[in-house]
């Protein structure tokens, strides 16, 4: 099976690394980023593409991990060059984070090119993409995922087929919802704690006993008791993965309060540079006297 990758930022280039180590072909690599793609390529014996429709061109399988709605519907459906080029018979892999009508918009574009389009949401970070242990979600038809699913177990240690396109991207949006409450909650905790002046190390070892445990403690606790925020998964797209689960509530007719009240945390981080931080930036904002804006807010 040939394999291309769009899309190799953090994510994705660890994403095409494991699928070579594990005896795939990884025949293309495209990034709006041409250093990026030209050095991952060099790495893995690719092709650096400068056009999407030649990803395509080389490979059976692409797999998309792009930034947003925006960046989806420019590679399937921008101007001149894009994925669905010659793309008869070619099978679409989607993994990123976005809304669930662009995926379903996706898909009908794709099998009105005669190829198919399957969504494979990721929740997981950089370590699992390199480690091949994604937690997967996926939504499509089921012809689709059967053909990709030898790659897909391969890339992740649970792979769960979840139903029709967009269903998977629903699930993805409120697992992040919920892990960016959890995170905000989990700051607000700490910080308070650190303005009472209780020993973090030991606030954080009762919390993972008690009611106050989460997979966000374990993963963001002790970075934000230590100020480390090297990203794992960005401020930015914390806030952008909020938006997509508060704009469905919407549409229902549904108030998240907290789900609202935390995007306006990381919209603030984005709106003060924080953006790029790891998502357990969040506690500069939380913490007494670590951000300049902070003040007597707490």
């Amino acid at each position: 099976m040939n394999v291309g990758f769009v899309g190799v930022g953090r994510m994705g280039a660890n994403m095409a690394r494991r699928a070579k180590d594990r005896g795939f072909h990884v025949t293309a690599v495209y990034d709006t980023n041409r250093k990026v793609a030209t050095d991952l390529a060099g790495e893995l014996g690719a092709a650096a593409s400068q056009d999407l429709s030649d990803v395509t061109a080389q490979s059976d399988v692409i797999v998309t991990v792009v930034s947003d709605d925006a960046a989806m519907r420019q590679i399937f459906a921008g101007g001149s060059d894009n994925l669905l080029v010659n793309a008869r018979g070619k099978l679409f892999v989607n993994c990123a984070t976005i809304s669930p009508q662009v995926h379903v918009e996706v898909e009908q574009l794709a099998e009105e090119a005669g190829a198919q389009a399957l969504e494979a949401c990721m929740a997981s970070s950089i370590t699992q993409a390199r480690e091949g242990t994604l937690y997967l979600m996926c939504g499509g038809r089921e012809d689709a995922f059967k053909k990709a699913e030898p790659l897909l177990k391969e890339l992740g240690s649970s792979v769960r087929f979840i139903g029709k396109a967009g269903e998977a991207a629903k699930v993805k949006a409120l697992v992040n919802m919920v892990m960016n409450i959890n995170t905000a909650g989990l700051a607000e905790g700490l910080g308070l704690g650190a303005a009472l002046g209780l020993d973090l190390t030991t606030l954080r070892e009762v919390f993972s006993q008690t009611g106050a445990a989460s997979r966000v403690l374990q993963t963001d606790g002790e970075d934000m008791q230590n100020r480390e925020h090297s990203c794992f998964f960005s401020a930015a797209h914390a806030a952008k993965d909020s938006g997509i689960a508060l704009e469905l509530a919407r549409q229902l007719g549904l108030e998240l309060p907290l789900a609202r009240a935390t995007k306006e945390q990381y919209d603030r981080m984005v709106a003060e540079g924080l953006g790029e931080l790891d998502k357990s930036g969040i506690a500069e904002l939380t913490f007494k006297d670590r951000h300049k804006h902070q003040g007597d807010r707490i």
